[in-house]
């Protein structure tokens, strides 16, 4: 395989570090060019002077004056900032790839300027499709590049179909941890704290990120993502519960074969996967040991204790601008419940309420689903005042 050059959007991040440890492993096989991050300037310096990349991407003017006096002088490194900035990252005319991880709807507009530019995506960023899949899609085909999965689900799924045709595929199952509260009762849920919420049994992942897998709003946003990428009819996208975390997904076929992809939980080996596609790397990894998870389950998932699932169902079935609706309000639940300004229930309650007070509105063009993004985080802070007032008035 040839030397890819890459550009990464969040490497401050989760993924964005594991990344970067799968470049530094292989640097035959990779160069970083390109890096955007947020606030974290400390981080992103040691990046930058380990993998010296083209351009980096930091969240303000101030932040890059900051790096910029941290750096030394003969720094090739250019220092951009801001949405322009993040999108001239993505669009790097040397770039072969660029890996999309920033966090949240911040992610839409980088990874949109990237395919248009003609670069291969490895997606982290789910956001991008449940926000707007059919559009992303459309400028996936018509730039010709591949979109590669790193979500540990998605990617199990792209290997698993490789087995068999796509028109003979029944059924996409895709596996949730369960989170922290798997079997937690209903009333002991409102209880809970963002420190315990946070603390993932299986997967090492963002603080955002935790808390959809806590709520299974995760797994929800997974199903729409799935639903746009493998084109499968939403009714036969299904979750079940798997506490293990081995299985990372399954396909069924016509004939009742069921193709699964097994693996230890670690995300430098769905990372690698799509970074090298369709060749694979030797990550130096553990290997899974079969006789030490012999003891594999799965449940059906309760979506009256967990009901952000269903709603992510519904809000793919009115389509639309309806899922970037979803996305919107969940991101801002979920900031609230980590000030401590919502119980863990309420985070569910917000995104729902947010879908019932928004009319529905086509998704023809980003800046309408843009739109749609915005106005449903202004609903939602109404949502949020409103649950405030209601848990004055029960206390």
């Amino acid at each position: 395989m040839k030397n890819k050059k890459i550009s990464i959007l969040g490497s401050t991040g989760s993924i964005g570090k594991n990344v970067l440890k799968v470049a530094a492993s292989f640097p035959e096989h990779f160069t970083v060019i390109g890096l955007t991050a947020g606030w974290n300037i400390e981080l992103l310096r040691q990046q930058v002077e380990a993998f010296s990349p083209l351009m980096v991407s930091v969240a303000e003017k101030e932040k890059a004056k900051e790096l910029e006096a941290l750096l030394p002088a003969a720094s090739r490194t250019e220092i951009v900032w801001g949405q322009e900035g993040n999108e001239q990252v993505a669009s790097l005319e040397d770039a072969d790839m660029v890996v999309s991880a920033i966090v949240g709807a911040a992610g839409l507009l980088p990874t949109l300027a990237a395919i248009r530019s003609g670069k291969d995506i490895a997606l982290a960023n789910k956001e991008t499709l449940v926000m707007a899949g059919r559009l992303i899609m459309e400028e996936v085909n018509r730039q010709k590049v591949r979109l590669l999965p790193i979500d540990s689900e998605h990617s199990a799924i792209a290997q698993a179909l490789e087995a068999g045709r796509k028109e003979d595929v029944a059924r996409i199952i895709l596996t949730a941890s369960g989170g922290p509260f798997l079997h937690l009762d209903k009333e002991s849920l409102g209880q809970v704290t963002p420190e315990q919420a946070l603390h993932h049994p299986n997967w090492d992942m963002g603080r955002k990120i935790s808390i959809d897998s806590a709520t299974l709003m995760n797994k929800g946003l997974e199903v729409i993502e799935a639903y746009w990428l493998f084109d499968v009819a939403l009714e036969n996208i299904e979750v079940l519960v798997h506490p293990q975390s081995i299985v990372h997904s399954l396909v069924e076929f016509v004939d009742g074969s069921v193709v699964a992809q097994l693996g230890i939980p670690d995300m430098r080996v769905p990372i690698s996967y799509a970074l090298s596609y369709p060749e694979r790397l030797p990550t130096g990894l553990s290997r899974l040991s079969l006789t030490e998870c012999s003891n594999l389950s799965f449940l059906a998932p309760d979506t009256q204790r967990f009901p952000a699932l269903k709603t992510a169902y519904e809000a793919c079935t009115i389509g639309g601008c309806m899922p970037a609706v979803l996305n919107a309000a969940n991101e801002v639940a979920v900031a609230a419940f980590l000030d401590g300004k919502l119980s863990f229930p309420q985070i569910a309650q917000v995104v729902t309420e947010t879908m019932a007070r928004m009319d529905y509105k086509e998704d023809t063009d980003i800046e309408t689903i843009l739109a749609a993004d915005r106005m449903a985080r202004a609903e939602s802070a109404a949502v949020l005042q409103d649950v405030a007032k209601l848990d004055t008035i029960a206390d």
